[in-house]
Protein backbone atom coordinates (compact mmCIF):
# COMPACT_ATOMS: atom_id res chain seq x y z
CA UNK A 1 0.00 0.00 0.00
CA UNK A 2 1.45 3.26 -0.89
CA UNK A 3 1.85 6.29 1.41
CA UNK A 4 -0.05 9.23 1.99
CA UNK A 5 3.26 11.04 1.29
CA UNK A 6 3.85 9.46 -1.84
CA UNK A 7 0.50 10.16 -3.50
CA UNK A 8 0.42 13.33 -2.52
CA UNK A 9 3.70 13.81 -4.19
CA UNK A 10 2.27 12.46 -7.40
CA UNK A 11 -0.99 14.81 -7.12
CA UNK A 12 1.86 17.94 -6.87
CA UNK A 13 3.51 16.30 -9.77
CA UNK A 14 0.15 16.24 -12.15
CA UNK A 15 -0.72 19.59 -11.34
CA UNK A 16 2.79 21.63 -11.88
CA UNK A 17 2.64 21.00 -16.07
CA UNK A 18 -1.05 22.84 -15.76
CA UNK A 19 -0.06 25.57 -13.29
CA UNK A 20 3.14 26.51 -15.62
CA UNK A 21 0.70 26.03 -18.59
CA UNK A 22 -1.35 28.85 -17.12
CA UNK A 23 1.07 31.03 -15.92
CA UNK A 24 2.89 30.75 -19.66
CA UNK A 25 -0.03 31.85 -21.46
CA UNK A 26 0.25 35.28 -22.98
CA UNK A 27 -2.08 37.87 -22.50
CA UNK A 28 -4.15 39.39 -25.10
CA UNK A 29 -6.21 42.37 -26.39
CA UNK A 30 -8.95 41.60 -28.95
CA UNK A 31 -9.92 44.75 -30.55
CA UNK A 32 -12.68 45.43 -33.46
CA UNK A 33 -12.39 47.95 -36.40
CA UNK A 34 -14.48 49.14 -38.88
CA UNK A 35 -13.46 50.92 -42.21
CA UNK A 36 -15.48 52.49 -45.18
CA UNK A 37 -15.00 53.95 -48.66
CA UNK A 38 -17.08 55.46 -50.94
CA UNK A 39 -17.35 56.19 -54.61
CA UNK A 40 -19.97 57.40 -57.45
CA UNK A 41 -21.94 54.42 -58.65
CA UNK A 42 -21.05 53.82 -62.65
CA UNK A 43 -23.91 51.31 -64.26
CA UNK A 44 -27.32 51.33 -63.30
CA UNK A 45 -30.23 49.03 -63.41
CA UNK A 46 -33.96 50.19 -64.23
CA UNK A 47 -36.96 48.43 -64.23
CA UNK A 48 -40.14 49.22 -66.66
CA UNK A 49 -42.78 47.84 -68.20
CA UNK A 50 -46.36 48.25 -70.04
CA UNK A 51 -49.63 47.28 -67.93
CA UNK A 52 -52.53 47.22 -71.20
CA UNK A 53 -56.67 46.55 -70.36
CA UNK A 54 -59.01 45.19 -72.41
CA UNK A 55 -62.57 43.61 -72.13
CA UNK A 56 -60.65 40.37 -73.17
CA UNK A 57 -57.15 39.05 -72.60
CA UNK A 58 -56.49 38.05 -76.11
CA UNK A 59 -57.11 41.85 -76.60
CA UNK A 60 -55.21 43.10 -73.13
CA UNK A 61 -52.09 41.04 -74.60
CA UNK A 62 -52.23 42.01 -78.26
CA UNK A 63 -52.15 45.89 -76.84
CA UNK A 64 -49.56 45.20 -74.48
CA UNK A 65 -47.18 43.08 -77.28
CA UNK A 66 -47.47 46.30 -79.52
CA UNK A 67 -46.15 49.01 -77.00
CA UNK A 68 -43.93 46.42 -75.40
CA UNK A 69 -42.38 46.60 -79.57
CA UNK A 70 -41.82 50.19 -78.89
CA UNK A 71 -40.39 49.85 -75.56
CA UNK A 72 -37.23 47.34 -77.16
CA UNK A 73 -37.33 49.45 -80.12
CA UNK A 74 -36.69 52.51 -77.90
CA UNK A 75 -34.01 50.32 -75.90
CA UNK A 76 -32.05 49.39 -79.04
CA UNK A 77 -31.83 52.88 -80.35
CA UNK A 78 -30.59 53.68 -76.77
CA UNK A 79 -27.65 50.81 -77.61
CA UNK A 80 -28.36 48.58 -74.90
CA UNK A 81 -27.62 45.17 -75.71
CA UNK A 82 -29.86 42.71 -75.92
CA UNK A 83 -27.64 40.72 -73.04
CA UNK A 84 -28.40 43.35 -70.88
CA UNK A 85 -32.37 42.91 -71.13
CA UNK A 86 -34.29 40.91 -68.83
CA UNK A 87 -38.02 40.27 -68.32
CA UNK A 88 -38.63 40.49 -65.04
CA UNK A 89 -42.78 40.22 -64.54
CA UNK A 90 -45.45 38.80 -67.05
CA UNK A 91 -48.90 38.70 -65.80
CA UNK A 92 -52.39 37.94 -66.76
CA UNK A 93 -54.95 39.34 -64.20
CA UNK A 94 -58.57 39.05 -64.66
CA UNK A 95 -60.29 42.18 -63.62
CA UNK A 96 -63.70 42.85 -61.89
CA UNK A 97 -66.55 45.41 -61.15
CA UNK A 98 -69.30 46.57 -59.36
CA UNK A 99 -70.11 43.92 -55.56
CA UNK A 100 -71.45 46.86 -53.85
CA UNK A 101 -74.76 46.57 -52.44
CA UNK A 102 -74.51 42.59 -51.70
CA UNK A 103 -74.56 42.18 -55.55
CA UNK A 104 -71.33 39.74 -56.80
CA UNK A 105 -68.56 41.02 -58.43
CA UNK A 106 -68.22 40.55 -62.25
CA UNK A 107 -65.48 40.38 -64.72
CA UNK A 108 -64.78 43.76 -66.41
CA UNK A 109 -62.14 42.61 -68.47
CA UNK A 110 -58.21 41.30 -68.53
CA UNK A 111 -54.66 43.19 -67.84
CA UNK A 112 -51.70 42.54 -69.09
CA UNK A 113 -48.35 43.44 -67.68
CA UNK A 114 -44.86 43.14 -69.19
CA UNK A 115 -41.91 44.50 -67.69
CA UNK A 116 -38.20 44.33 -67.85
CA UNK A 117 -35.47 44.62 -66.55
CA UNK A 118 -32.96 47.00 -67.99
CA UNK A 119 -28.74 47.06 -67.50
CA UNK A 120 -27.15 50.26 -68.53
CA UNK A 121 -23.52 50.50 -68.28
CA UNK A 122 -23.29 54.35 -67.38
CA UNK A 123 -24.72 56.44 -64.91
CA UNK A 124 -25.51 59.33 -67.55
CA UNK A 125 -27.36 56.99 -70.02
CA UNK A 126 -30.58 56.64 -67.08
CA UNK A 127 -32.37 59.93 -67.76
CA UNK A 128 -32.07 59.83 -71.84
CA UNK A 129 -33.20 55.88 -70.97
CA UNK A 130 -36.15 56.78 -68.68
CA UNK A 131 -37.69 59.68 -71.01
CA UNK A 132 -37.32 57.38 -74.20
CA UNK A 133 -39.06 53.97 -72.25
CA UNK A 134 -42.07 56.61 -71.43
CA UNK A 135 -41.92 58.22 -74.72
CA UNK A 136 -42.07 54.41 -75.88
CA UNK A 137 -45.23 53.17 -74.01
CA UNK A 138 -43.79 52.56 -70.94
CA UNK A 139 -45.94 53.20 -68.05
CA UNK A 140 -44.52 51.18 -65.27
CA UNK A 141 -41.37 51.72 -63.15
CA UNK A 142 -40.87 50.49 -60.76
CA UNK A 143 -37.08 50.26 -59.80
CA UNK A 144 -33.93 52.05 -60.30
CA UNK A 145 -31.08 50.30 -58.80
CA UNK A 146 -26.90 51.97 -59.30
CA UNK A 147 -24.04 50.24 -58.43
CA UNK A 148 -20.19 49.76 -58.63
CA UNK A 149 -19.48 47.84 -61.59
CA UNK A 150 -16.04 46.96 -59.67
CA UNK A 151 -15.71 47.12 -56.01
CA UNK A 152 -12.21 45.16 -55.01
CA UNK A 153 -10.36 48.74 -54.53
CA UNK A 154 -13.03 50.19 -52.94
CA UNK A 155 -12.98 47.31 -50.37
CA UNK A 156 -9.15 47.22 -50.28
CA UNK A 157 -9.59 50.97 -48.76
CA UNK A 158 -11.99 49.58 -46.77
CA UNK A 159 -10.41 46.93 -45.05
CA UNK A 160 -6.96 49.10 -45.06
CA UNK A 161 -9.13 51.63 -42.73
CA UNK A 162 -11.04 48.75 -40.67
CA UNK A 163 -7.13 47.63 -39.18
CA UNK A 164 -6.17 51.07 -38.89
CA UNK A 165 -9.26 51.99 -36.97
CA UNK A 166 -8.22 48.59 -34.48
CA UNK A 167 -4.90 49.29 -34.11
CA UNK A 168 -5.91 53.15 -32.70
CA UNK A 169 -8.30 51.22 -30.43
CA UNK A 170 -5.65 49.31 -29.42
CA UNK A 171 -3.04 51.50 -28.58
CA UNK A 172 -6.15 53.73 -27.15
CA UNK A 173 -6.48 50.78 -24.80
CA UNK A 174 -3.19 49.65 -24.37
CA UNK A 175 -1.95 53.50 -22.82
CA UNK A 176 -5.13 53.45 -20.43
CA UNK A 177 -3.85 50.13 -18.93
CA UNK A 178 -0.54 50.83 -18.78
CA UNK A 179 0.74 47.88 -21.13
CA UNK A 180 2.80 47.67 -24.66
CA UNK A 181 1.01 46.03 -28.06
CA UNK A 182 3.18 42.72 -29.13
CA UNK A 183 2.82 40.68 -31.77
CA UNK A 184 -0.71 40.09 -33.56
CA UNK A 185 -1.70 36.66 -32.76
CA UNK A 186 -4.80 36.99 -35.28
CA UNK A 187 -6.78 39.06 -37.86
CA UNK A 188 -10.31 37.66 -38.47
CA UNK A 189 -12.73 39.22 -40.70
CA UNK A 190 -16.94 39.92 -39.99
CA UNK A 191 -17.81 41.09 -42.95
CA UNK A 192 -18.22 43.07 -45.66
CA UNK A 193 -21.26 44.97 -47.00
CA UNK A 194 -22.28 47.29 -50.18
CA UNK A 195 -24.85 50.13 -49.87
CA UNK A 196 -25.95 53.62 -50.95
CA UNK A 197 -24.55 56.24 -48.98
CA UNK A 198 -25.89 59.76 -49.76
CA UNK A 199 -27.57 61.10 -52.48
CA UNK A 200 -26.13 63.79 -54.87
CA UNK A 201 -28.16 66.78 -55.58
CA UNK A 202 -30.54 65.89 -59.00
CA UNK A 203 -28.87 66.87 -62.36
CA UNK A 204 -29.91 66.68 -66.01
CA UNK A 205 -27.95 64.28 -67.50
CA UNK A 206 -29.45 65.43 -70.73
CA UNK A 207 -31.33 68.28 -72.23
CA UNK A 208 -35.32 67.25 -71.70
CA UNK A 209 -34.47 64.07 -70.36
CA UNK A 210 -35.42 63.27 -66.55
CA UNK A 211 -33.34 64.18 -63.39
CA UNK A 212 -31.74 61.46 -61.64
CA UNK A 213 -29.65 61.52 -58.63
CA UNK A 214 -26.79 58.84 -58.59
CA UNK A 215 -25.68 59.40 -54.94
CA UNK A 216 -22.98 57.15 -53.95
CA UNK A 217 -22.47 53.61 -53.56
CA UNK A 218 -20.49 52.62 -49.75
CA UNK A 219 -18.16 49.86 -48.97
CA UNK A 220 -17.84 48.40 -45.64
CA UNK A 221 -15.48 45.99 -44.00
CA UNK A 222 -15.11 45.03 -40.08
CA UNK A 223 -12.48 42.98 -38.68
CA UNK A 224 -11.42 41.50 -35.50
CA UNK A 225 -7.70 42.10 -34.14
CA UNK A 226 -5.85 39.80 -31.29
CA UNK A 227 -2.55 41.53 -30.08
CA UNK A 228 -0.16 39.97 -27.76
CA UNK A 229 0.47 42.38 -24.86
CA UNK A 230 3.12 42.99 -22.11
Amino acid sequence: MRSPVFLSALILAATLPLAASAQDAPRILSVAGHGEAAAAPDQVRVTAGVTASAATAAAALSANNARMKDVFAALAKLGVPEADIQTAHFSVSPQYAGGANNEPPRLSGYQVTNQVSVRLDAVAKLGPALDALVRAGANQMNGVDFSIRDTRQLLARARADAFADARTRAETYARAAGVTLGPILSISEGGTEVRPLRAAAPMMMAAKAVPVAAGEENVSADISVVWEIH
